[in-house]
């Protein structure tokens, strides 16, 4: 394999779910910070919304006081649903009247008679907040599929919700393209297309990178890719390949795909199980003809986007993900107990394996790939108030969580790798645009 030369084609891919997003924004920060010139930014998972604002230069927005992971809505992301919720209360609340009314029966008729009337009140209270919880989940989604199975799992659906995370960064983007102008938010189908017409006229230009991120369709059984190339690269990658219908899993975000930006990043938000599939409707002009879709995010997307960087032009990769795997021996910790915490570790393992297999047969065709993970991560894909390490005996934080991505971009890329290869870039550049000085441009 090649070393890393700033003169070949460079993605910077993001990969990884949830909680994880906070080590990619302090990865991005360092590479941006080094002056590290990427050419083209991918994402899947969270990687997706990452890549979604570096695309666009809005990648301090992940990072600043009041951005995505520094700000006060992090610690509501991916919630148990309020329709659960509401139903554990009830369970509690119906529990604790059986058992004070078989108490009270046993000392008068009167305390009993009365416990039952508070009783039945506090059930139909609470059967309605469990009703209103349902209705406003189901308010989110205008857009509904016919549904088969049991009719209590059509209310409850996936026990987490994905709701607030596609908003947070649904709401982040249209910030940075409104600017300052007070503009109420579009519909999303309008929102992706002004993002796209944004990116495809300004992309080249300081800050604004080529964008692919990918998203997995549960009708098809097939990902959903989603580009915005240079002109150079864009008719090679759209282009029909033997034995598949590019057109059912392409979007060209420059063409008839642009209203679909957004929809992707936010399918690529909800992960498999945990949460509610997101509902895309393609537009009539598509390959679909207007059919709604179900998608959700894959762990093992990783390979398809190293797939579809190779098809893009891209030469090296640098790839940021947050889980560490384990090397060594005596390096156990306790498992949670909290169904929540079972849901991210079972997705943080399996993001690990993917990683690890992909960046194994990538290495087979790409001139470089250049992993930046950590040795040790104790904060899980769901761990959006932090978590406690059994391995230093304290609480970290998503604020710790991307001091180390920022620590290890620099200690395993910037340092080792791009200082090896004898280019000297400007430290500062706030664009991320690599920059050699007098002396090294004229080798």
């Amino acid at each position: 394999m090649e070393p890393y030369s700033p003169d070949r084609r460079t993605a910077l891919m993001f990969c990884g779910t949830g909680a994880h997003g906070a080590y990619q924004a302090g990865a991005l920060r360092a590479l941006q910070e080094a002056g590290v010139k990427v050419d083209l930014v991918a994402g899947q998972g969270i990687g997706a919304a990452t890549a979604a604002l570096a695309a666009i230069d809005g990648g301090a927005r992940l990072w600043e006081a009041s951005g995505v992971w520094r700000g006060p809505a992090a610690s509501g992301l991916y919630r148990w649903k309020r329709a659960l919720v509401a139903a554990g209360w009830l369970f509690i609340v119906l529990a604790v009247v059986a058992v004070t009314a078989t108490v009270l029966a046993a000392i008068g008729r009167t305390a009993s008679l009365v416990l039952s009337a508070i009783a039945g009140l506090l059930m139909l209270g609470i059967i309605g907040v469990l009703v209103g919880a349902i209705v406003m989940d189901r308010l989110r989604t205008p857009t509904t599929r016919r549904a088969t199975g049991s009719w209590w799992w059509r209310i409850a659906g996936a026990p987490l919700d994905a709701h607030a995370a596609r908003e947070l960064i649904v709401d982040t983007v249209w910030g940075l393209i409104r600017g300052a102008a007070p503009l109420a938010r579009p519909d999303r189908t309008a929102l992706g297309r002004r993002y796209s017409e944004l990116l495809a006229e300004s992309v080249g230009q300081p800050g604004f990178r080529e964008l692919l991120i990918v998203a997995h369709d549960l009708e098809t059984r097939n990902d959903v890719v989603a580009a915005l190339l240079q002109e150079s690269y864009r008719r090679d990658f759209m282009a029909r390949r033997q034995g598949r219908e590019r057109r059912a899993e392409a979007l060209d975000l420059a063409g008839i795909g642009r209203d679909h930006a957004i929809d992707i990043v936010c399918g690529a938000l909800s992960f498999p199980v945990g949460t509610d599939p997101y509902l895309i409707t393609f537009a009539p002009d598509t390959y679909w003809r207007g059919e709604t879709h179900r998608l959700a995010d894959r762990p093992g997307g990783v390979a398809r986007l190293l797939e579809e960087l190779y098809s893009a032009g891209v030469s090296q990769v640098i790839v940021v993900s947050a889980v560490a795997v384990a090397t060594g021996p005596h390096r156990l910790t306790s498992p949670g107990l909290d169904l929540r915490q079972r849901i991210g570790e079972a997705t943080a393992s399996a993001e690990a394996a993917a990683v690890r297999d992909a960046m194994e047969q990538a290495r087979l065709r790409f001139d470089g790939i250049f992993p930046i993970c950590p040795a040790h991560n104790a904060v899980g894909p769901l761990d959006f108030s932090g978590a406690y390490d059994q391995a230093s005996d304290r609480r970290q934080t998503l604020a710790e969580l991307m001091e180390h991505g920022y620590e290890d971009a620099y200690r395993q890329f910037i340092e080792p790798v791009v200082g090896a290869s004898g280019d000297h870039l400007h430290i500062g550049d706030a664009h991320g645009q690599g920059v050699l000085d007098d002396a090294d441009s004229s080798r």
